[in-house]
């Protein structure tokens, strides 16, 4: 793995875990953003690595959130800068703004063949918690809270945490959490949907870990597909659409050596399927 000033990143097998680590606060920044593409870009090609594993490397924080006094920078340059004219044309065709660099590795992470899992050891608010949204699995630790809280500084979320969220609790719950602000424990958390589950603390990561080992257990390539078809789930795109392709996912693993082998297995066995 490369060098990193932001990550610690270890293999147990096919899973890699990535140790994000700023203190004394763990907050999230741009530089810490860039690592965590870096990466990301690396895993994509990696035939080796199976599950990706993000936790915070504080005692009791995941990510506190992203680092406020660089939003406050940004705010600081975008009043300085005068406000663009509106236009007939500008009003027909509105210039797409760049995303910023995390919402850019939430969508890399989306995009990932491999599951990607939040180990959340703590507090993740802001930042820290639109980053564990963009993870496919949210397991979270009784301690620390997690939330969107930016209203109380003037903001919003703008990482992904206002339509991530939404989709996962509901709009109802969802606008009550970011509207005042509030953050939540792991018991909570889980009971709206918000984590996959609460866990003791010291039994954290070895249920990432079987949870990860369960995953890399099942075949890549179907692994990778899944995930992709569910991602074309969420497109706003016709349902016609979404299940041809997912039509033509399908048809790809049934050329794969993994789904004739596996398949000719269960024929010749015993167990349930739920067991193979």
């Amino acid at each position: 793995m490369s060098d990193y000033k932001y990550l610690q990143v270890r293999r147990e097998g096919p899973v890699v875990i990535a140790t994000m680590i700023n203190p004394p606060r763990n907050l999230l920044n741009a530089a810490m953003v860039e690592e965590l593409h870096a990466l990301v870009d690396g895993l994509s090609a990696d035939a080796d690595a199976r599950v990706l594993v993000l936790t915070g490397g504080a005692d009791g924080i995941f990510i506190t959130h992203y680092d406020v006094g660089e939003l406050s920078a940004i705010s600081d340059l975008v009043r300085s800068r005068a406000a663009p004219e509106a236009s007939a044309e500008t009003a027909e065709a509105p210039r797409q703004r760049e995303l910023h660099a995390l919402n850019r590795l939430s969508l890399k992470l989306a995009a990932l063949p491999q599951p990607v899992i939040a180990a959340i050891n703590g507090t993740a608010m802001g930042g820290g918690c639109e980053l564990s949204l963009a993870c496919d699995f949210r397991i979270m630790a009784r301690r620390g809270v997690i939330g969107l809280p930016e209203v109380r500084v003037g903001i919003l979320p703008g990482a992904g945490g206002t339509q991530r969220m939404t989709r996962l609790i509901g709009s109802a719950k969802a606008l009550e959490l970011m509207l005042l602000g509030e953050a939540v424990d792991a018991d909570t958390a889980a009971a709206l949907g918000l984590v996959h589950r609460a866990v003791d603390p010291d039994a954290l990561m070895p249920e990432v870990l079987r949870m990860a080992n369960e995953l890399a257990s099942r075949p890549r390539q179907a692994v990778a597909l899944i995930k992709a078809c569910v991602q074309q789930a969420l497109e706003p795109r016709p349902l016609e659409e979404r299940l041809a392709f997912e039509s033509e996912r399908f048809m790809e693993l049934m050329r794969s050596e993994d789904a004739s082998r596996l398949m000719k297995a269960y024929l010749t066995s015993e167990r349930p399927l739920n067991e193979l």
